[in-house]
């Protein structure tokens, strides 16, 4: 029997379906996590406490694959995983619908001067004018990412007739590569950043960046709060330097209630609710390891796997 510790709030949807090579070691708290890992082969050590979670990753010392509903697995101790020949798989695409369409609401609601109806609407005031008047169709999006969640964003934005510059590593019609895309960015009227958490993407749109755009752009930030220097995006918002920003993910989570963002009319806060906006997260989390099961079984590949050099 291979010991399997996995959390409890995933149970209904995994229980009845675990094959009977695997021994699960059911825990709903820290403290019982950090009893069962040890113990454990396979591990599913999501909680909602991502402190609770890299610590309890530590202790699964006999650990050979670690499952995750997560696709940024930057706060576990990747080092210590990749030491001890840990497989990794993630959540990378799990949520990537759902991100992509965030993404389209939060362009069209900046575009259309949405929350200022919505405003008006809530005082039951009969607005005469749009207070937005802008429009996707002949826009130009720089997307920062093209990992699953970038591959659903191009084509539904190019369905609204916006031009779409994908910012990856392999070059190719409609492409900058990291080292092109900096001098380009006063091109564009939206700057999509859904990259992974890594020391390179590290505060990658800082002060020299939010120079560079044009005072109109609006950036849209989906992947992690410190690839943006926050402050220098303050700075900006303050400055009107540029036409705003939308941001799902901030530094610190949440964000406190004196935070200057808050109070910015050019500033949107979707407090990382892009991802949890639908409710097939966890059917889609546990048929991927029912079927990454089978292929552990019989020495397949489990996938996705993260990549524990690059930390995606």
């Amino acid at each position: 029997m291979t010991k399997a510790a996995l959390s409890a709030l995933i149970r209904p949807l995994v229980e009845p379906r675990l094959p009977d090579w695997v021994e699960p070691l059911w825990f709903m708290t820290k403290e019982e996590a950090l009893e069962v890992a040890p113990q454990a082969e396979i591990g599913w050590f999501d909680m909602y406490d991502q402190e609770a979670m890299a610590e309890t990753t530590a202790a699964a010392t006999n650990l050979k694959w670690l499952n995750s509903i997560y696709a940024g697995l930057d706060f576990l101790p990747l080092d210590v995983l990749q030491e001890r020949g840990v497989t990794v798989t993630n959540g990378a695409g799990i949520n990537a619908i759902t991100i992509a369409e965030y993404v389209v609401m939060g362009m069209l609601n900046v575009a259309k001067g949405y929350r200022d109806v919505m405003r008006s609407a809530e005082k039951r005031e009969w607005l005469q004018d749009s207070p937005g008047k802008r429009e996707l169709a002949g826009s130009k999006a720089l997307l920062l990412g093209f990992g699953a969640i970038g591959q659903l964003i191009k084509p539904r934005l190019e369905a609204f007739d916006v031009d779409v510059t994908v910012v990856r590593r392999t070059p190719g019609e409609g492409v900058l590569t990291p080292d092109q895309w900096r001098d380009r960015l006063g091109e564009f009227d939206w700057v999509i950043l859904v990259v992974p958490a890594t020391p390179e993407t590290d505060s990658m749109i800082g002060e020299a960046e939010l120079a560079a755009m044009k005072n109109d752009a609006v950036l849209l930030n989906f992947a992690r709060g410190a690839v943006v220097d926050q402050d220098a995006l303050v700075a900006a918002l303050e400055a009107k330097q540029i036409g705003g920003a939308w941001l799902d993910v901030t530094t610190p989570e949440p964000l406190p209630a004196d935070n200057p963002l808050w109070a910015l009319d050019n500033a949107h806060i979707s407090m990382h609710l892009s991802g949890r906006a639908q409710d097939k997260m966890f059917i889609r989390s546990a048929d991927r390891f029912i079927a990454n099961l089978e292929c552990w079984n019989t020495g397949g590949t489990v996938a996705p796997q993260l990549d524990l050099k690059l930390g995606y």
